[in-house]
């Protein structure tokens, strides 16, 4: 039966109607089930870290459990990749790590572009790397630390990954000071510390998160912090900076979703994330670890993304620095 044109462009949208209300209806109803916030590092990592932190004050929040998933592997890559290619919904997230910044320049054959393929919802937190050893090494200083590896070829440092700031941190000084330490990269922090600690290697150049317990309980001696200025957590540590004239590295954190995920959504998880970093007891906890919070909109967290992504490509490219 052919219908007449008025009937069939009322029914038309009708339908376009129909098929809207569910989007309009997850929404206003954001969130209505568990959401997934997917870690590309191993548990213990400075990601997991954050990310739980995250998820425990979003599910007190917003009434939901926000849930943890680590898939750790490639930098970071499989759990990016996984979280590009999830339902936009607002029920899959990512917490972003600074390697993502390094990845695109690091890896040929990515099957995303991250900074088009995920949005940005909310910047975290910023914090310093330590340059440290295990106590075995008889190094106190970074120039002891570049003697003693220029008179001892063959020196290897811990790194949570290829493209990770640990890795980034090393490679630039290695560039800066002629050491040539070579990278062993784990799946995160966790694996990484747990070697440096038992003295199967040496050097580390991990996050002030992964670190200060270690450091604090004597297992690892602190040489400097990445930072361009010292660090409130460690202010008797020097910044590398202080003998390697320009050197500076620091890593940040925040969370993703992917493209196409609702703008209302969105700004309901930035709400809620920057009200996570001015409460004062989280804030005091990030602080406790060495970090500074990273309020703002999603927005500037997207510049912020961009901005180290086109710093550390630069980097990447004109070192030859590659994926092993």
């Amino acid at each position: 039966m052919k219908l007449p044109r008025r009937e069939f462009l009322r029914l038309a949208a009708a339908a376009a109607t129909l098929s809207a209300a569910p989007r309009i209806a997850r929404a206003d109803t954001y969130p209505s089930h568990p959401v997934r916030i997917v870690v590309g590092f191993a548990a213990g990592s400075t990601t997991d870290t954050l990310a739980r932190l995250m998820a425990q004050w979003l599910s007190q929040r917003l009434g939901q459990q926000f849930i943890v998933e680590n898939r750790p592997g490639a930098a970071g890559n499989i759990g990016a990749e996984a979280v590009v290619k999830a339902e936009p919904d607002g029920y899959t997230l990512l917490m972003v790590p600074p390697a993502v910044a390094a990845n695109g320049a690091l890896y040929a054959h990515l099957n995303f572009d991250f900074v088009r393929d995920i949005a940005p919802v909310a910047g975290m937190v910023r914090l310093p790397n330590v340059a440290e050893v295990h106590p075995s090494l008889p190094v106190h200083s970074i120039p002891e630390l570049v003697a003693y590896a220029k008179a001892n070829p063959g020196l290897s440092y811990a790194s949570a990954g290829i493209g990770t700031p640990s890795h980034l941190a090393g490679q630039l000084f290695n560039v800066m000071t002629g050491a040539n330490l070579t990278n062993v990269p784990y799946r995160g922090d966790g694996p990484a510390m747990a070697d440096l600690i038992a003295g199967q290697i040496r050097i580390a150049f991990a996050t002030s998160i992964a670190s200060i317990e270690h450091i604090r309980a004597g297992e690892l001696r602190p040489l400097a912090v990445t930072t361009a200025k010292r660090s409130e957590l460690l202010p008797e540590l020097p910044s590398v900076s202080e003998f390697v004239p320009g050197y500076e590295t620091s890593s940040w954190f925040g969370m993703g979703a992917p493209k196409g995920t609702p703008a209302d959504i969105i700004a309901t998880l930035n709400r809620e994330a920057n009200a996570g970093l001015a409460d004062a007891a989280l804030k005091t906890r990030l602080s406790n670890m060495g970090c500074m919070v990273l309020p703002g909109s999603a927005a500037e967290f997207g510049a912020l993304i961009a901005s180290e992504t086109n710093k550390w490509g630069k980097v990447i490219r004109d070192a030859g620095i590659k994926a092993e």
